[in-house]
């Protein structure tokens, strides 16, 4: 019996054809991050808007290493036996934000499931060098789920980052698929917990891997009663062949329906577009919204 040929995959639209970022400033940095044996999401992830990012002053760092303890459908970062903690991985990050005069500084990490804090020990010392080198810049984080570990993420936010940010990355009927470590309401619970202790929130998802939009809307629904302040919408791509496939290209005009859909319900600020990413002009909107330098806290 012959093999039933592949699915074609879907062609993708011209609204997703984007240049990928050059040119002589973009080199510099990554010389600087490689100097300081570095890894940003915005190179890992080949991000579009890398360019445009850093020079307004924002960029992402991954911290706790490049492998990860997960295997999500959608992530191009490695899956294995993470190594030990660099510890003085805190103090690079700080140096190199400063070198690169960041207003905006965005932390991230692999999942470190297997260390007893899950990494928010390395996150904590994280903000405070960022915060001694840099201490007219704002401070995001965007954290793992921490298992649900409600001392980890107090770790955390005891040292005050301006933005406390949390990805449910899709709906949750796709968490089996998409994120089959995770669980929906535990990551939902985390951002609640961050928004009570008086934190600004920030969550994002991707679309375009099987979901409804009345899925989108009730997913929206979701993180505003959960208290999310900000949330980020995007296109899911296809890092590789072994990675979930694209099941839909959402039109730009669908992103705006979201995003009118979430301003409806009364989410302060919504980013929605095909190239939307989660640190996407994070700084501007944490600066509007009246973010505050070293407090975590919203005036107004």
């Amino acid at each position: 019996m012959s093999e039933q040929p592949a699915e074609p995959r879907l062609r993708k639209p011209d609204w997703l054809k984007v240049r990928l970022p050059s040119g002589a400033g973009v080199v510099k940095l990554n010389q600087l991050l490689r100097q300081k044996k570095l890894v940003t999401v915005c190179e890992e992830a080949r991000c579009p808007n890398m360019h445009e990012c850093w020079t307004q002053g924002t960029a992402t760092f991954m911290i706790l290493g490049d492998t990860c303890t997960r295997s999500c459908g959608f992530c191009n970062v490695k899956t294995g036996r993470p190594g030990t903690v660099d510890w003085d991985e805190a103090e690079r990050v700080a140096e190199a934000a400063g070198q690169m005069q960041l207003k905006h500084v965005v932390i991230t990490s692999v999942d470190r499931d297997e260390l007893p804090d899950k990494g928010a020990g390395l996150f904590a010392l994280t903000i405070r060098k960022v915060r001694k080198a840099l201490p007219e810049a704002t401070i995001e984080v965007l954290i793992p789920d921490f298992r649900g570990d409600a001392a980890c993420l107090r770790l955390v936010l005891a040292e005050k980052p301006d933005v406390l940010n949390h990805n449910v990355e899709t709906i949750a009927r796709l968490y089996r698929t998409v994120r089959p470590q995770a669980v929906y309401q535990e990551s939902l619970e985390l951002i609640r917990r961050a928004a009570q202790a008086g934190f600004f929130t920030k969550s994002g998802f991707m679309v375009g891997l099987g979901e409804t939009d009345a899925e989108v809307l009730e997913l929206i629904r979701d993180l505003k009663a959960h208290d999310t302040r900000f949330i980020t919408i995007g296109q899911y791509l296809q890092p590789t062949k072994q990675h979930l496939p694209v099941e839909r290209y959402v039109h730009p005009d669908q992103f705006l329906e979201y995003a009118r859909f979430a301003k409806s319900l009364g989410v302060e600020k919504v980013q929605a577009g095909p190239l939307v990413r989660s640190s996407y002009h994070a700084g501007d909107e944490a600066a509007e919204a009246g973010v505050s330098v070293q407090t975590g806290r919203v005036f107004g």
